[in-house]
């Protein structure tokens, strides 16, 4: 069994299982949410509640976070009472959330005064592959922090790798996230076309899903939109359109051109003032439907 002690903090959408399969690895684990409820519920399953970020990064060895959004990332981490102040020498501190380039790299400044190691280490996979341990987590920081921090990495993903130095691990999620903005509203153009020509799109996405015309957003969006399951919000919409956001203040920093980025943010951004924020991701489709005057949808079978 590890014997290292790890604390982690965010129990949300991923967190939560993340924790379980840290759990299931067999590490002490001591956890704390905000909301208590989700605390008491993997307190039942062998973790330690916490009642605070600092009694969480006081309790143990390496302290994992994984958090919403930018704002509450820089209030766990930062703040007076957070994880960096409580932060001894030599701690890991580790932070799993989608943030900017800046944030990362502000955070490990910030843990390098206290003597600390901070490794930027966002997951991708969706809430499935947290359930089951086979995230992807891509990180950035110091080679000793990696090692050290690897097999607790391991309880919760399958492709693990040290990217680099400090923001590297954010840069290559910002990149994954591009992908899967861009490829979203392709899947969602596509299947749409299909519709409006009279052809059956679930038959049409049979096929091009197995050719070249392939992509795993294809295959996690089509299903969705055929079935119009858009309120089961496995990855709400604001949630991708917040990491677009994040890609479109790196592209201005780097002044690089990304023009299908810049057509994902704003089909996202209108689909969400539209009100579709907390529906799942392929509801980006929604208002091109609206102006197509077509929907896409499962056509009876004629037999």
């Amino acid at each position: 069994m590890p014997s290292l002690k790890i604390g982690f903090i965010g129990l949300g959408r991923m967190g939560l299982p993340m924790s379980y399969r840290l759990l299931a690895a067999g590490f002490d684990l001591t956890v704390h949410n905000r909301s208590q409820g989700k605390v008491r519920q993997i307190a039942g399953a062998g973790a330690h509640p916490a009642e605070s970020a600092d009694q969480v990064v006081r309790e143990t060895d390496i302290v994992l976070a994984c958090l919403p959004d930018v704002a509450t990332v820089e209030r766990v981490f930062l703040g007076e009472d957070g994880i960096v102040a409580s932060a001894r020498p030599g701690q890991i501190l580790v932070d799993h959330s989608t943030v900017g380039l800046d944030q990362s790299k502000t955070c490990a400044a910030a843990a390098g005064e206290k003597g600390a190691l901070f490794l930027d280490a966002p997951i991708s996979g969706g809430t499935e592959r947290a359930g089951d341990g086979t995230l992807t987590i891509m990180a950035g920081g110091p080679a000793e922090a990696f090692r050290r921090a690897l097999p607790s990495f391991q309880a919760m993903g399958t492709t693990v790798r040290h990217m680099g130095p400090a923001g590297t691990g954010t840069v290559a999620k910002l990149v994954n996230q591009l992908l899967v903005g861009i490829h979203s509203v392709a899947a969602a153009e596509a299947m749409l076309l299909a519709a409006k020509s009279g052809a059956d799109p679930a038959l049409v996405f049979e096929v091009v899903n197995s050719g070249w015309g392939q992509s795993f957003m294809l295959a996690r969006n089509a299903p969705v939109m055929l079935d119009r399951s858009f309120d089961d919000a496995r990855a709400p919409l604001r949630t991708l359109l917040k990491d677009l956001l994040l890609i479109q203040e790196l592209v201005r920093k780097l002044d690089a051109p990304t023009p299908g980025a810049d057509l994902a943010f704003r089909l996202f951004s209108e689909a969400a003032a539209a009100g579709l924020g907390d529906l799942d991701g392929p509801a980006v489709v929604l208002p091109m439907e609206e102006r197509a005057g077509c929907r896409i949808e499962r056509v009876p079978s004629r037999e």
